[in-house]
């Protein structure tokens, strides 16, 4: 197939996905196309089967922001005429699918029939879409998609309970690369940073509120006081400062602070716990890429993370903002090494199940349904 991906080429789950399978694509044999501003963060090598078509914002004096959304379908559509696309797949609804619909309506009058397949992520429903600004938006493009996504069964239902959605919606979970992630011998790096044996914690995030950092640095703050630990704050985001203000009025020499990192998988690889307190989270990538590492997981139990950190088998999952709670799971856990031992292994098993090579032939059958009923639609 000829595919085109339209995405955010941002360290964000949308992001990391929508890249991580055009390249499984690629590697499949598949030809991808990547239509977006910038060139996707993960998309750090040449691939035969990968081609990236940036979006060029020009200024003019009349706009006072550039009208990506014009740009970006104007875009699709030289791509598609030139490339001759069996398909489209675009990720994060805002603005991507009403994009691809407009881009759709100006390929019919070139005789082309562009089949388009929206993949939901998070935030595009749960927070962005459901502003009144973008919500009609969001509800037409869902709806007139000729295939639609969610990355989990949360998803799913939010998307029904919070838009008037005809559409039917196939959950296809998010997915690890297990030719990435995976354990690996970091033990100069653990020294380095645990020079006397400290348990290493580790968060991974963009640092929005939703992610509540300042949660697990309070939470840290009372583990480290009972079990000598390190924790490693991953990301960058609006929230930075202020976690960083509040770890020098607590705990400011177990913390550190890394920025975004591109092998996270190597930091995964000498952690013993991660944490990941979020408000809300359709899928919870970053807790899959750390039991794909064999790392427990100490979550909250909002949207999507109960479907992949399953209770009391590769972590725990607890009520949003109980930081009493937190720091109890936490301690059975981190004081029990044949408890932990055995989380991990169970954290790895789990992951298996969310394998690229498991999860990729679903996308693939998706787009032949996809592609299949749209000929037929033509004819009819």
């Amino acid at each position: 197939m000829n595919i085109g991906i339209v995405c955010y080429p941002t360290f964000g789950g949308s992001g990391v996905i929508a890249t991580e399978l055009g390249k499984g694509l690629a590697n499949h044999g598949h030809s991808v196309h990547f239509i977006t501003y910038r060139q996707p963060a993960r998309l750090e090598s040449f691939h035969e089967n990968i081609y990236y078509h940036e979006v060029r914002l020009n200024d003019y004096p009349l706009f006072e922001h550039p009208p990506y959304d014009t740009a970006l379908t104007s875009k699709i559509v030289d791509v598609c005429l030139h490339e001759h696309l069996d398909i489209l797949h675009v990720h994060y609804a805002i603005p991507h699918a009403s994009t691809a619909y407009f881009a759709k309506q100006i390929l019919k009058s070139h005789d082309i029939q562009l089949p388009v397949v929206t993949t939901l992520h998070g935030t595009d429903i749960t927070l962005v879409g459901k502003d009144p600004v973008y919500e009609p938006v969001v509800t037409f493009s869902i709806n007139n998609s000729d295939g639609v996504t969610a990355v989990s069964e949360s998803l799913k239902r939010d998307t029904y309970e919070h838009f008037d959605i005809v559409k039917d919606i196939e959950v296809i979970p998010n997915f690890v690369d297990f030719n990435r992630f995976v354990k690996t011998n970091k033990e100069h790096f653990k020294k380095a940073i645990a020079p006397n044996g400290e348990r290493i914690l580790v968060h991974i995030s963009n640092f929005r509120k939703v992610k509540r950092v300042q949660d697990v640095i309070k939470m840290f703050c009372i583990i480290s006081k009972e079990i000598p630990s390190k924790l490693l704050m991953i990301g960058d985001g609006p929230e930075r400062v202020m976690a960083e203000n509040m770890v020098r009025n607590i705990c400011h020499s177990d913390v550190r602070f890394l920025g975004k990192q591109e092998a996270v998988e190597e930091v995964l690889s000498i952690a013993d716990l991660f944490i990941l307190p979020s408000e809300s989270e359709s899928f919870g990538l970053a807790a899959l890429e750390a039991m794909a590492c064999e790392v427990p997981v100490l979550s909250s139990n909002a949207g999507g993370i109960p479907e992949v950190n399953i209770d009391g088998v590769t972590g725990f999952t607890v009520n949003v903002g109980d930081i009493d709670a937190y720091v109890k799971k936490a301690f059975i856990l981190l004081n029990d090494n044949h408890l932990l031992q055995r989380f991990k292994k169970q954290a790895f098993e789990e992951a298996e199940k969310y394998d690229l090579n498991k999860i990729l032939p679903l996308y693939e059958k998706f787009y032949q349904k996809i592609i299949e009923e749209s000929k037929t639609k033509v004819t009819d």
